[in-house]
């Protein structure tokens, strides 16, 4: 009786262990309402940055169900290093470090911005600059870039010295980082840089939010088109989650409060997208010795 007494209490013992392991996994495997979405960010923002993510968020948590936080940080670097140690769920990167880490990740949208999920590179001088008719007339004169990890703020100038035949680290006198496209713009129309790289998209809605400075500046020359900045998860990210969010990214048009944060970003809206529209890049990072 007593042996048999002792195998049904563990019998139940292991069977609540084996219970608690069970939720324990599905637990990691599937969050919970109370586990938060993380979403990475850096300054590409232009107006009114805190109060549009305050508004995104509440759009968000309303959809998915779940509380959203938004992590922002200063640099590419950052928002990458963060996906790769999983300490973010989703972030909006650059096409140039998803080329570079593309089987890390997961491509979840891609913004479409004037009926394309495209964008260019401008090159920008002062205004007053009326005789720089292309990156070559900014020799030895001092260069803006955004940010090292950028496509359109570093690697395509720096294509197109090395196209060029330039010595692309010693074409300059002096280069810096701003660190944000508006940063570059700035930069360059307070003439603390005779030149600039910068996001299409970013000086286009400059010139739309603050017309006053950007016509400081002119745009001597426009790249070709690349795949616009995409929205990435990491690659462990719970395909339920993934699937949430794809949808309602590119669910946004399709309700009032949704296209109003989208006019807000001067977006038409959040598209699938594919992988081949950074093929660009990835000719740029190949044709780069060193990349």
């Amino acid at each position: 009786m007593r042996t048999a007494v002792s195998l049904a209490r563990h019998l139940v013992c292991s069977l609540g262990v084996l219970f608690l392991l069970i939720a324990d996994a599905a637990a990691v495997e599937h969050p919970t309402p109370q586990t938060p979405v993380r979403i990475g960010v850096t300054a590409v923002f232009l107006d009114h940055q805190t109060a549009f993510l305050d508004d995104w968020r509440e759009y968000l948590e309303t959809r998915l169900q779940r509380r959203v936080v938004f992590k922002q940080r200063s640099t590419y670097r950052e928002i990458m290093e963060m996906l790769l140690e999983e300490e973010l769920d989703f972030a909006w990167i650059c096409g140039y470090p998803f080329v570079l880490f593309r089987q890390r990740l997961r491509l979840l949208a891609v913004p479409i911005y004037q009926g394309e999920p495209l964008y260019q590179s401008y090159l920008i001088v002062p205004e007053t600059d009326t005789d720089t008719g292309s990156i070559l007339g900014l020799r030895d004169k001092v260069f803006a870039y955004s940010d090292p990890d950028s496509n359109s703020g570093y690697l395509v100038p720096q294509f197109q010295l090395h196209a060029l035949g330039e010595d692309r680290n010693n074409f300059f006198r002096r280069s810096f980082f701003t660190w944000a496209h508006q940063k570059v713009v700035e930069a360059v129309a307070r003439g603390l840089a005779n030149g600039g790289a910068v996001d299409g998209y970013v000086w286009d809605t400059l010139a739309k939010v603050n017309p006053e400075l950007t016509s400081r500046t002119r745009v001597v020359m426009k790249s070709k088109k690349f795949g616009f900045p995409p929205f990435v998860a990491r690659h462990g990210v719970d395909n339920s989650e993934f699937r949430k969010m794809k949808a309602v990214l590119t669910g946004m048009p399709n309700d009032t409060t949704g296209r109003a944060l989208l006019q807000r970003l001067n977006l038409d809206g959040f598209g699938q997208g594919n992988e081949q529209l950074f093929d660009g890049i990835a000719e740029l990072v190949e044709a780069i010795p060193g990349g």
